[in-house]
């Protein structure tokens, strides 16, 4: 691998509308965007791959654009991973140091999250994620990096986010068949929070719901560290479902109809209002086929969706209570994903959380068309932001230790 591709990071958002390759590059520091391409999914139900054949074919789709914009080839890439089967459960263990006190080193570290990771998993989950909450030393709590500190217990609270096994091997083995190799795997919530929260938001306690078409990943931050994560089986493609069964339209016609009409909110929308809709409206053919125009209130669109809503941020309510943490959100909620932009969400999830609530862009990369600064796109530039920020990380470790072993050995001299 040239030195140009080390510096390259690709990732593959494989969602249930749409596949999207981001391709960025290091420069100075400096993350720049390169090229992406985006292709309409195919193969993809609920958010996971019934398809291997068309949804790599999408996926390879997608990857080509990218290099051709790119202006290089694609060697691996990062993969995100969303869906009802990604569970997130907090553990706690810990080491005893012995009878004398003793520094910290990175050793006791990684011993500590082993011994907290050691809980009785099913044999098809698979953990995506380690992610420490907070360290506890010789009972102080609140202690983020415990190295170089010295004690005689060390206990880590850590949170685990789990995928299915076989669910994520589906999604490796379509970026394989399309000629892409996965060096990584990431959970979209935790990559979402990533491109759209700030770190005063994180501190405070946030909730951040990425509305994506066939489900809602949540990520919950609680004094800068992961609090909470999980998943719910609603998305935006159940608004437009709604929609098309409620005004006999297409499917297509319902997504167009809730973009440019739609509102949660029934009240706000007047009462005289009315829109055309049928079929052509859809389609944009001007020939006449299909079923005649209809006159429909504008307000029947929103006394279908109004419910929806209300039932996405009541299960959302529900499943922060059950986690312990509803009362946790002091920056309060951030929506984003496709399904963000959908107007009144942030009116139902305000009056049902009692939180106030905004609608979360990704953080633009330097020389990035303004089109991919739009929530639908924060897995994908979160994937980008977190692949960095945890390859820095990495790199710094390693320059630690060898710093460590070079001076052990110029001492044995």
């Amino acid at each position: 691998m040239n030195p140009r591709q080390e510096n390259l990071i690709t990732v593959l958002d494989a969602g249930s509308s749409k596949i999207c390759v981001l391709v960025a590059e290091l420069q100075d520091g400096v993350l720049r965007y390169r090229g992406h391409g985006i292709e309409p999914s195919r193969g993809m139900r609920k958010g996971l791959i019934a398809e291997l054949d068309p949804a790599a074919e999408a996926i390879n789709r997608a990857a080509l654009t990218a290099e051709r914009v790119a202006r290089t080839d694609i060697e691996d890439v990062v993969v995100g991973i969303g869906g009802t089967h990604v569970r997130g459960v907090n553990s706690r263990g810990g080491i005893s140091l012995g009878s004398r006190m003793r520094e910290i080193t990175r050793e006791e570290v990684r011993a500590a999250v082993d011994r907290a990771r050691s809980v009785a998993l099913p044999p098809d989950r698979e953990v995506l994620h380690l992610l420490p909450q907070e360290f506890i030393l010789d009972d102080q709590a609140g202690i983020h990096d415990p190295i170089g500190m010295v004690g005689n217990k060390l206990e880590v609270n850590l949170h685990l986010s789990t995928c299915s096994g076989g669910v994520a091997q589906s999604v490796v083995t379509c970026a394989n068949r399309a000629g892409l190799e996965v060096g990584d795997t990431i959970y979209e919530g935790i990559a979402a929070a990533e491109a759209v929260l700030s770190a005063d938001e994180r501190e405070l306690g946030v909730c951040l719901a990425d509305i994506g078409s066939s489900t809602t990943e949540l990520a919950v931050y609680f004094e800068g560290s992961i609090a909470h994560t999980a998943v719910l089986p609603i998305g935006g493609d159940h608004f437009t479902n709604d929609l098309a069964v409620g005004l006999h339209v297409s499917v297509e016609e319902a997504e167009q109809l809730k973009r440019e009409f739609g509102n949660c909110v029934v009240t706000a929308v007047p009462q005289a209002n009315e829109i055309e809709i049928g079929s052509n409206l859809a389609t944009g053919s001007l020939s006449g086929d299909g079923p005649p125009t209809r006159l429909v209130r504008q307000r029947f669109l929103a006394e279908v969706l109004e419910p929806r809503a209300r039932e996405l941020f009541t299960m959302l309510r529900d499943n922060l209570r059950q986690g312990g943490v509803l009362e946790a959100l002091g920056a309060g909620c951030v929506i984003t994903g496709g399904g963000a932009l959908l107007a009144g969400l942030l009116d139902n999830a305000e009056s049902l959380l009692r939180v106030p609530t905004r609608v979360g862009s990704p953080v633009p990369l330097s020389r990035m068309p303004p089109e991919l600064a739009r929530p639908e796109f924060a897995v994908a530039i979160g994937m980008l932001l977190y692949t960095h920020r945890t390859q820095v990380r990495r790199a710094s470790e390693e320059q630690g230790l060898r710093a460590k072993l070079k001076a052990i050995f110029a001492g044995s001299y």
